[in-house]
């Protein structure tokens, strides 16, 4: 539990009111606020140029994958009538 000196040694070195108001004045605080909010701005724009740019990159990925689980049907199905052919004609094929 904290006692008088306790509080009394706190408020030593602990800001008050009346010290932070003599930091910043209202009107350098405003221009502070004016120069992040164009910052954000900018972040905001790069972040959302990077959302556009992975939703093109994964839509690509998902036509590439599409494309390569139909190529590898089709490479399938050639290899079991290679095989079919093999097969007919008396043929062993080598891997």
């Amino acid at each position: 539990m904290l006692d008088d000196k306790d509080i009394q040694k706190l408020k030593e070195v602990l800001a008050t009111k009346e010290d932070l108001a003599g930091l910043i004045t209202l009107e350098e605080f405003d221009e502070f606020k004016k120069e992040y909010k164009n910052d954000f701005s900018g972040l905001q724009d790069s972040i959302q140029g990077l959302i556009v740019s992975i939703d093109k990159l994964t839509q690509s990925m998902s036509i590439y994958h599409d494309e390569y689980v139909a190529l590898t049907a089709k490479v399938d199905k050639h290899e079991k009538w290679f095989q079919q052919v093999a097969e007919k004609l008396g043929l062993k094929l080598n891997y």
